[in-house]
């Protein structure tokens, strides 16, 4: 099976990115980079696939968060807990996926691994919300499962503490995952990479 990537749409939801109750401050950079990353990387998908008859070398997997009602907003089957980016309908075959999850590492849920291992995945590109809870968590996940992981600064988020700004807690994420072999790259570098080789791989130098 040729190697793979696979990007990892995190808790990118309602609640989180649209309502203005409850939103984190930087929601419009995350949505506004989410955009852009998700319109590449399918540009590429349909180059390659429907241009140059070529396999798609990449699958997208959008992680949903859900919680009890007295935990938070992202209840099962509420609007609060939809997702903002949504899995394409109109793929010949299934590339984009949807996992579900009630805490903070994605690896929690099984499907997750068996699904990237079904398909080849060896380097995840992750980005989405909040940077210290479910990102990290499940960046985390993946290196401990034998994951090449890259992490999407600018493309990730999360709200302020007493301690810190939003853009405090990114930097001290980003740091914390270098730390264990994870890259890091600016979310805008990576999707110019990804349009120069046509492909969702690294090195991003």
């Amino acid at each position: 099976m040729v190697s793979k990537s696979a990007i990892l749409v995190v808790d990118i939801q309602n609640s989180l990115v649209i309502d203005p109750r409850t939103k984190i401050p930087h929601a419009t950079r995350v949505y506004e980079a989410g955009t852009r990353i998700l319109e590449m990387a399918r540009q590429i998908r349909d180059t390659r696939v429907r241009e140059q008859n070529q396999p798609s070398n990449f699958i997208i997997i959008f992680v949903q968060h859900h919680e009890s009602p007295d935990e938070g907003p992202l209840v099962l089957g509420t609007e609060p807990w939809g997702l903002v980016f949504t899995p394409r309908q109109d793929l010949e075959s299934m590339e984009e996926f949807i996992v579900g999850k009630s805490v903070r590492d994605a690896f929690s849920n099984p499907a997750l691994e068996r699904t990237l291992r079904q398909h080849g995945a060896e380097e995840l590109v992750v980005f989405g919300i909040q940077s210290e809870c479910c990102v990290e968590a499940t960046c985390n996940g993946a290196i401990n499962a034998g994951f090449t992981i890259t992490l999407l600064s600018g493309a990730h988020s999360t709200y302020p503490t007493p301690e810190a700004e939003p853009e405090d807690i990114e930097a001290q994420v980003e740091a914390r995952l270098r730390a264990k072999g994870a890259t890091v790259v600016g979310w805008e570098d990576a999707v110019n990479a990804w349009e120069k080789k046509g492909q969702i791989l690294g090195p991003y130098q």
